[in-house]
């Protein structure tokens, strides 16, 4: 009878010998950690920062220039989708971007919290010992000294080099002493910086606001949202937040050079100004220039630009006066030949609205009209005209700088041929073709362009910076070294050999040659001779105290 045969157990697999088991969550966790904090992840996390930075200047931001970003998603329609779908129009606010931030303020805090207890700990330890072969070290130099004299040489060596301020270890047959305790002080200064660097980003991003505004001379203004021409703000911020200042624009000086070197170049702007710091206060008269702003309150007033105005008064085809004041228009080069539009949409029975320039100081030529001053020397306005039918308001903004021509048809000379172009100086004024209404050139105003902003943390960026200047500074021009000094007696001489070497941790040896030799020749009272130092080189374990103790 055959016998069945029996069924070895199954293998049971053990681990390998010194393989690690499953990390856990616990051992997970502190994994993630420690590549989080280590430098190299801090490194590739600044890097990162820097390049996911790159999409927020070279792409229209939202909170910036929401007209480009609606202008840009017209034009791309494939493109400006998608780039507003990962918020690449909102670059620094998008959760990518904070999540990159906020990762490296975090590495940066692992990084540097190990390193401050390792400082901690250096500062509370003695200099290590005497090395067994102090020979072996990058300077050394040994001297004999008759006996009896060696009594007080250690003493002697601790106090000069205590004066030195270096920290001295005795020992019974040698001083070990070491300085440059501050270098590492500056690199914790420089990382801890830059931790408060980015917080004053951070807070200025979240809470603070700039805007500009252009106010025309004689006319003012109030710290509100509305009378921003644009405005971008943290996600912080709130409208409550602008204090509650107003300004009028009393007189603005400019003066260009008229002489034959450098024709035209700026010589003077200065805006005269009243300034109410809150409702109820008593105005006061404050002067605002170029690089001179005023501070209100906790904003900040600057002075960015100014142009010219042209005064008009616009009469429709009923004799009634559709529009009358000063229109901004913008320079578009040096001399300030300035494009504009003038819009009269109250006009009756239809509505006017003219384009062109303001050339201060006219010229017209073979370049066609533009301006070859920038003062108002002969102040001409270039116009064509549009009319149309009333257009019905929707309460949209509209750009007071560009006409919308939807509806609107261009007038032309009366013969019907050519297109409508005329030339007003001061005073003049022209009649539309088919009694379409009149334009007059009344003068001219200048306007100036006021930048107000806020940025809380701006104090906390500037601080850091200057610190971590110094951190650098300390860093770089701090020389962490170590001296030793040990007597030997030796049978072979008359009296006691003087060891002295020397070890700087910086890898920068400039003068230590020369330190240890001087220290050796006042020592043993000897001349100091240079070429008697060691200068070959040394184990670097026995260089930094940790062998042959």
């Amino acid at each position: 009878m055959a016998s069945t045969p029996t069924e070895s157990p199954p293998k049971q697999h053990r681990p390998r010998p010194g393989a690690a088991g499953p990390l856990g969550l616990v051992g997970s966790l502190r994994f993630v950690w420690t590549q989080l904090t280590s430098m190299r992840t801090a490194l590739v996390l600044l890097f990162s920062l820097a390049l996911a930075a790159i999409p927020g200047s070279l792409i229209p931001q939202r909170k910036v220039s929401p007209i480009r970003v609606d202008d840009f998603i017209t034009q791309h329609p494939t493109l400006g989708p998608l780039y507003d779908k990962v918020g690449l129009f909102n670059v620094f606010t998008s959760p990518w971007f904070s999540a990159i931030y906020l990762l490296l303020f975090v590495s940066l805090v692992g990084c540097i919290i190990p390193r401050v207890r390792v400082y901690a700990r250096a500062l509370r330890a003695a200099p290590p010992p005497t090395p067994r072969n102090l020979s072996r070290l990058p300077v050394f130099t040994s001297r004999e000294i008759e006996a009896g004299r060696q009594d007080d040489l250690l003493d002697r060596a601790a106090d000069r080099l205590q004066r030195q301020r270096y920290r001295v270890r005795r020992q019974p047959d040698s001083i070990s002493a070491e300085r440059g305790y501050l270098r590492e002080a500056g690199n914790l200064v420089f990382h801890i910086s830059l931790l408060f660097l980015l917080l004053g980003v951070a807070i200025g991003g979240l809470t603070g606001f700039r805007g500009t505004s252009v106010v025309v001379v004689g006319q003012g203004f109030a710290n509100s949202l509305t009378q921003y021409d644009d405005f971008s703000a943290g996600s912080a911020f709130s409208a409550s937040d602008l204090d509650p200042f107003s300004l009028v624009v009393n007189q603005f000086d400019v003066k260009f050079e008229t002489g034959p070197v450098q024709t035209g170049a700026a010589r003077l702007f200065k805006a005269r100004v009243t300034v109410t710091d809150e409702p109820g206060a008593t105005p006061h008269d404050e002067v605002l220039e170029v690089n001179k702003p005023l501070k209100v309150g906790g904003s900040t007033v600057h002075l960015i630009g100014h142009g010219y105005a042209p005064v008009v008064t616009i009469k429709d085809a009923d004799g009634n006066v559709a529009y009358s004041g000063p229109v901004v228009f913008l320079p578009q080069d040096g001399n300030f030949t300035s494009a504009g539009v003038i819009k009269a949409p109250d006009a009756r029975p239809e509505r006017l609205a003219f384009e062109g320039f303001f050339l201060p100081t006219a010229v017209v030529n073979s370049q066609g009209p533009h301006s070859v001053f920038p003062d108002a020397v002969d102040p001409a306005l270039f116009l064509n005209a549009w009319y149309g039918p009333p257009k019905k308001e929707t309460g949209q903004p509209e750009n007071v700088y560009s006409l919308d021509k939807t509806g609107m048809t261009q007038l032309k000379n009366p013969a019907g041929t050519d297109v409508l172009r005329f030339v007003l100086r001061p005073g003049e004024y022209k009649e539309l073709p088919g009694g379409k209404g009149t334009i007059s050139f009344d003068g001219y105003q200048r306007w100036v362009k006021l930048q107000v902003g806020d940025t809380p943390g701006i104090q906390v960026s500037l601080t850091a910076i200057g610190l971590a200047v110094l951190g650098l500074c300390l860093s770089l021009f701090i020389r962490p070294r170590r001296v030793w000094v040990r007597l030997l007696t030796t049978e072979s001489s008359r009296g006691t050999v003087v060891e002295v070497a020397g070890l700087d941790r910086a890898d920068a040896r400039a003068g230590l040659s020369e330190d240890v030799e001087q220290l050796a020749a006042e020592l043993t009272g000897s001349p100091a001779d240079a070429s008697g130092v060691d200068d070959a080189g040394a184990d670097d374990s026995d260089a930094n105290g940790e062998s042959g103790r």
